[in-house]
């Protein structure tokens, strides 16, 4: 049987009713990785550094619950039967979309109420971003959560842990390493964007390419994973990296069209928010 078996526990330590998990602290390093990185970026574009620590609890906030709120949809069926586990997210399963999601809607309203120049914002966030991304699916791998289907393919994992959270039929049996896809993705996807940061002289231009860049992977990449399909054979994350892919595609050639408000005009308030 061809594979690599994942034999960790997924909990580091627990005491009494607490636990510290593997996925927890992916999660909490990707979150310090991001504001740091992001408040760099920041401090290059003018943005008081101050505002970005601010922002950074309601994007957490945000974002965890956008997360999870798109994974309780996805997996309805099994959370309707057990609604105490609805917000236990400590044991996994945070929907990067919501989380996008809820950040992104948090980011908009702090930046409006604090006359941020939100496409400026937005653009010094991405490389934080990918990077929370990556060091988050880290914790995916010794979770089990993010499981893919069955193969036989040499770089398979194989989960053997009783604490592994992959369906039973799934143990002890090669799947794709779907985790793992996904860094390698986001990756070169960060080595793009880190790269194209001081190319692009529009703001929001940055922003606007990450979306369809991470769209387009995250749908390519599902077909190897297993979770609820909700129609067409697309699962939840397909179907809104299809509405992302569109969306974002159609805003960037429009934001690239539009002319950008030099200093002085009469719209440059606008520009501003």
């Amino acid at each position: 049987m061809n594979g690599i078996i994942i034999n960790i526990n997924p909990v580091i330590f627990s005491l009494g009713s607490f636990e510290l998990r593997w996925y927890s602290l992916a999660i909490m390093l990707g979150i310090i990785a991001a504001m740091f990185i992001t408040v760099s970026e920041s401090r290059r574009k003018g943005i008081p550094e101050n505002e970005i620590f601010n922002l950074a609890l309601w994007v957490v906030l945000a974002g965890i619950v956008g997360a999870r709120v798109f994974h309780v949809i996805d997996q309805w069926s099994f959370y309707a039967a057990n609604p105490s586990l609805s917000w236990q997210f400590q044991r996994g399963g945070l929907a990067i979309w919501g989380a996008l999601v809820g950040g992104g809607i948090a980011t908009v309203a702090y930046a409006k109420a604090k006359r941020l120049p939100l496409a400026k914002l937005l653009d010094a966030m991405i490389p934080g971003v990918l990077v929370a991304q990556i060091i988050g699916r880290f914790g995916c791998i010794v979770n089990g959560d993010a499981y893919g289907g069955m193969t036989n393919l040499p770089w398979a994992f194989i989960y053997v842990h009783p604490g592994a959270l992959l369906p039973e039929y799934l143990m002890g049996v090669p799947t794709h390493p779907y985790p793992v896809y996904e860094i390698v993705w986001n990756g070169l996807a960060l080595i793009g964007i880190w790269k194209l940061r001081g190319v692009f002289k529009k703001d929001g231009v940055l922003f606007l390419s990450y979306l369809p860049v991470y769209a387009l992977g995250r749908f390519l990449l599902t077909f190897v994973r297993q979770e609820a399909v909700w129609f067409w054979g697309l699962q939840e994350a397909q179907v809104v990296a299809i509405g992302i892919l569109v969306i974002s595609m159609v805003l960037l050639v429009y934001w690239m069209k539009k002319p950008a408000i030099m200093p002085g005009d009469k719209d440059e308030s606008a520009a501003v928010d």
